[in-house]
């Protein structure tokens, strides 16, 4: 397996394990509808939350959360209504970004709460 994958899949479990801790109910994890995805779907205090985990190793100059761009914040947009259109939610919702820098000594994790809105073309 190559190396950013492995870290791809090193940050997510970081994540669920984070938020499960947080008290958050993970939901799912790599939801696919077509070829987008959403790394991680819970619910917390009656509030659906897509969560896109962003890690990367330390030698990287920008921080992971930086690297999400408004076209694949608009995919992760589609594939929650996708979800919430065949699951029924009738919820607030909101996108979440969980930005993690993986060192020799451990990890640093960021949270960030309602990191983007869904936008009107």
């Amino acid at each position: 397996m190559a190396k950013h994958n492995e870290t791809g899949i090193l940050g997510e479990q970081l994540a669920v394990d984070y938020l499960s801790k947080n008290g958050y109910h993970i939901l799912e994890r790599n939801w696919r509808f077509s070829h987008l995805e959403i790394d991680i779907i819970a619910l917390k205090d009656n509030c659906l939350v897509f969560v896109e985990v962003k890690t990367r190793s330390v030698d990287y100059l920008v921080e992971p959360e930086l690297t999400l761009s408004k076209k694949q914040q608009g995919f992760i947009i589609r594939a929650a209504n996708a979800y919430i259109g065949s699951h029924e939610y009738d919820m607030e919702a909101r996108f979440d970004i969980i930005s993690i820098v993986i060192h020799p000594e451990g990890h640093e994790l960021k949270h960030i709460d309602e990191a983007f809105y869904p936008y009107a073309k």
